[in-house]
């Protein structure tokens, strides 16, 4: 099979074959013809389907669709993102941080002669299009904010670790230096950071903090893609195809929209109620300014689920203790929260708890011996916290979701839930969203 003739995406395919003349100096040595080993692409191959969806696969690698639009984006970078991190020759890192910081917050024509690959950068952005409907944006981010207020910090951290069960997806972060402990706190908070900074009012806007972090996110993605590419003696293209492909961005963008479709789905319905279906167009524009195309943002809950399963049957299963092992214990490891008081220390223990609790049900399918394997102990004391603490944390969580939805006493208590992300956001502390090329290892040791 060729990436670069699927019949299904003649466009899509376009782009990956692309990529190689618009950006030689980054995608000179890839042959966009070859199909990397991490795709499972044989009936027998081990996949990263859990073994409760293991029946699906048969009918998943049937689905000629399916399998091209996987393998295609696969072998798909952001070549508007990737041409300005591949300037680190001509700049200094911090300059091209300051340039976009700069666009982003007031416009290119700030930026004092800027370079060609920025303003293309910006231009992509900015040309939202005809598929998000921009007027869901708003009401899908403050349908969004409690859980981001009350339920998201006890998570974060436990679906952090979710990017880390795969050799294949994983390796690109072990090759940045997240196997340190603060090295991957840094790395937690950008992504504790952008999925909740971006619902605050208005983040989203052309000039708001959600659209500059998604920038940032994307200029970190691709300086990740640079150097594996271009410095690393570890990426071997034939293994493991393109660095942080568009493909492992769903995922993370999507986690809280396929929850959403399996809810529905479980209930029989077919179709989002108006408050989800807001909060899947928020989540698509998310994705959209991080780079993805309308081809990996499904909108239906059948399509969401669809995606879902086939990126997994579609995965080559591994999990190797030196990479995806040792970027657990780290992530597992760090402390989050910028300040070192009792109450800080007693809050990150609490969190902790939480999110080896949801890596236990969420990726060992509840085997807590699996889980210690994979380098989370879910002990004792753990389970008493969670006891300890759950009445509070979900009956805090219930009681905003209700209020939230009564008029007047609404729009109170969406400011109150506004006030509690920012608290949330200044406890993190300031997230940086840059990819300090000082610290790879060529080796990822």
């Amino acid at each position: 099979m060729s990436i670069t003739a699927a019949t299904h995406y003649p466009e899509l395919a376009a782009r990956v074959a692309s990529q190689r003349t618009a950006l030689p100096e980054v995608y000179g040595d890839v042959d966009f013809d070859r199909l990397p080993h991490r795709l499972a692409l044989g009936p027998d191959d081990e996949c990263a389907l859990p073994p409760w969806a293991a029946s699906k696969r048969p009918g998943l690698l049937a689905d000629e669709r399916a399998v091209q639009l996987i393998t295609t984006t696969t072998m798909l970078g952001d070549v508007v993102a990737d041409a300005y991190a591949a300037l680190l020759g001509q700049y200094p890192l911090r300059d091209l941080i300051a340039m976009l910081k700069t666009a982003c917050r007031e416009g290119i024509e700030a930026v004092p002669d800027p370079p060609q690959e920025l303003v293309e950068f910006i231009a992509a952005m900015e040309d939202t299009p005809d598929w998000i409907d921009l007027g869901l944006i708003e009401q899908g981010a403050r349908n969004s904010r409690v859980r981001t207020a009350y339920l998201s910090p006890l998570l974060i951290r436990g679906a952090f670790l979710g990017t880390f069960m795969n050799t294949y997806s994983a390796l690109p972060m072990a090759l940045t230096g997240t196997l340190s402990g603060k090295r991957a706190a840094k790395r937690v908070h950008e992504t504790a950071t952008f999925f909740t900074v971006t619902t605050l009012p208005g983040a989203l806007e052309r000039h708001g903090a959600g659209f500059e972090a998604a920038a940032m996110v994307r200029l970190m993605h691709s300086m990740v893609r640079y150097h594996a590419l271009r410095r690393s003696e570890r990426w071997d293209l034939d293994v493991y195809g393109i660095p942080v492909p568009q493909i492992d961005q769903m995922p993370a963008g999507y986690i809280n929209l396929y929850l959403l479709a399996v809810r529905a789905k479980r209930q029989g319905r077919t179709e989002f109620n108006e408050v989800e279906r807001s909060i899947v167009e928020f989540g698509r524009y998310r994705c959209f300014l991080l780079g993805l195309p309308e081809e990996l943002t499904p909108s239906t809950i059948d399509g969401i689920l669809q995606m879902f399963y086939a990126y997994g049957a579609l995965l080559r299963d591994g999990f190797d203790q030196d990479t995806c092992g040792a970027l657990v214990r780290s992530t597992m490891d760090a402390h989050l929260r910028q300040n070192e008081t009792p109450i800080d220390k007693l809050l990150d223990e609490v969190e902790k708890s939480y999110s080896k609790a949801f890596f236990v049900q969420g990726f060992a399918s509840g085997n807590r011996r699996k889980a210690r394997e994979m380098g989370v102990t879910l002990r004792a004391d753990d389970v008493v916290r969670i006891a300890a603490t759950a009445p509070f944390f979900l009956g805090r969580l219930t009681a905003a979701e209700v209020a939230s939805r009564l008029p007047i006493i609404g729009g109170i208590t969406d400011r109150w839930v506004t006030g509690v992300i920012k608290r949330q956001l200044g406890a993190w502390g300031n997230a940086e969203f840059t990819s300090d090329h000082s610290t790879y290892s060529p080796t990822g040791a």
